[in-house]
């Protein structure tokens, strides 16, 4: 790793990566509690405001991987800025937009290439002028809760100002949170680049970008059309592709996201043996540890988006609540992950890596267990606070040293790779834990069933799946210095 910076620059460098990834996480949420009046304003459907947020998150997931690499290329601090100015733009055109197009170009493209561009490199930031894995662990705590905090206080913040001002306001706040940013960060250093820059892959961010807009595609679908036979006829320019019952257009879709992604595997092993530079080195699959954590980190962003997806729904749905209510019922999760996300360094500093991300599901596990019993026994929200609250610190509790392992794990040259893959990987849990929750209340709403805790039972068994995969973790994870 390289030589660390002094502490007042990484101090000061902390508060504006935090609210980058904060602005971040909060659009991918604050939107879905205005859409009925963004539809009326925009003169537009639900649906198109709809797939305006799905064009978001794809276009976002799609681009995370290219999008790190040209932290190489552009220089990190460069990226970062680059990012901020596209995201930037975009929400003021999302503000000021007079249909859905204009909200198109700046909500789902420019804010969602903007975002790929800038959450990088806030994390190969931290790992880099960190001087040691404790302090790493404690900058990454803050980063984590930030985005933590950003997902879980969208829909709130989001909901108040859209009832008391209008859902623009939310974008224009947005914008005045970016241009503070850049401000900020035009006081840090801007590291020197010890090379030429490398050449850009652009085959491999082609394939790469469309393999994942595949896959994430595959995955949104399926609150739409289930996961076994399409609830209703998939259509596409007005033909009927795949009538109502026949097989799901979830796996079409990721089938070809996958068999892009092997072409895109092939074509970084090409890309190597003829001595180029490819859009990610294949050394970085070889890494047991930074494998599995990146396992971990995809079940912990599902487990979170989906526990908030389902718990929201339910409260919004069975219990009448609004957007400002529903937000202030998940706080006591917000507040576990803050808790336990701020103690990051001190845990970093008495225990193992491993043993933090096993404690931490075990503790979500607990937490989605109780919130299920609780719930269960009888009517009254207040019941559901215990597990809401034991969920968000297990979160909270494992969020940080998962990340904190994968970066750690390989040297400065690969931070750019390994960076991509790790963002990519929590956007992909993301994006299946709101779909899994989704799709599963919509198969068990006919009478008689119990939607949220089949919901929530499903989420349970693929966050016991997450404590699995963190106990295969290695004991002395191997450090990658050459």
């Amino acid at each position: 790793m390289p030589t660390a910076q002094p502490a007042d620059v990484v101090r000061a460098m902390i508060l504006p990566l935090a609210l980058a990834q904060y602005i971040c996480s909060y659009a991918g949420t604050a939107m879905n509690v205005a859409i009925a009046p963004m539809a009326h304003d925009l003169d537009t459907t639900v649906f198109g405001v709809q797939a305006t947020i799905t064009l978001f998150t794809l276009t976002m997931a799609a681009l995370m991987i290219p999008g790190s690499k040209l932290t190489d290329v552009w220089g990190r601090k460069r990226c970062l800025v680059a990012g901020l100015l596209l995201y930037g733009t975009g929400a003021l055109l999302a503000a000021i937009a007079p249909g859905l197009g204009v909200m198109i170009l700046g909500n789902a493209l420019l804010e969602g290439i903007g975002s790929a561009l800038m959450i990088p490199p806030i994390y190969i930031l931290v790992t880099v002028m960190s001087p040691d894995l404790a302090t790493r662990a404690k900058y990454f705590g803050i980063v984590s809760g930030a985005g933590a905090l950003g997902a879980a206080t969208g829909p709130l913040i989001g909901g108040v100002i859209t009832s008391l001002i209008s859902w623009r306001a939310s974008f224009l706040l947005q914008v005045l949170v970016i241009g503070w940013i850049i401000v900020l960060i035009r006081r840090l250093p801007s590291p020197a680049r010890t090379g030429p820059a490398p050449r850009f892959d652009v085959t491999g961010a082609m394939l790469s970008a469309a393999g994942l807009l595949f896959v994430v595609l595959g995955v949104l679908q399926s609150t739409t059309y289930g996961w076994g036979a399409a609830r209703t006829d998939f259509v596409v320019a007005g033909h009927v592709l795949i009538p109502q019952g026949g097989i799901s257009p979830v796996w079409p879709s990721i089938a070809l996201g996958a068999l892009t992604l092997a072409a895109f595997v092939l074509h970084l092993r090409h890309t190597e043996r003829r001595g180029g530079e490819p859009l990610l080195h294949l050394r970085l699959f070889g890494n047991r540890a930074a494998n599995l954590g990146l396992g971990t980190q995809l079940v912990q962003w599902l487990t979170m988006q989906g526990l908030f997806f389902v718990t929201a729904v339910y409260l919004q749905d069975s219990q009448g609540y609004g957007a400002i209510m529903t937000g202030l019922v998940l706080t006591p999760a917000t507040a576990g992950v803050l808790i336990s996300s701020a103690a990051a360094e001190r845990f970093a500093r008495r225990r193992a890596q491993r043993t933090l991300v096993i404690a931490g599901f075990v503790l979500t596990v607990a937490g989605m267990a109780l919130l299920l019993v609780l719930v269960n026994l009888g009517p009254g929200v207040w019941r559901a606070l215990p597990g809401l609250l034991l969920a968000g610190l297990g979160v909270g509790t494992m969020l940080t040293p998962s990340v904190n392992l994968v970066q750690s794990t390989f040297p400065d040259r690969d931070q750019s790779d390994i960076s991509g893959l790790s963002r990519a990987a929590s956007n992909l849990g993301s994006s299946l834990g709101t779909a899994l929750a989704g799709s599963v209340i919509v198969s068990h709403a006919s009478p008689g069933r119990h939607p949220y805790a089949a919901s929530l039972t499903v989420l349970a068994v693929l966050t016991v799946a997450g404590l699995v995969l963190a106990v295969l973790l290695p004991r002395t994870p191997e450090v990658v210095n050459t």
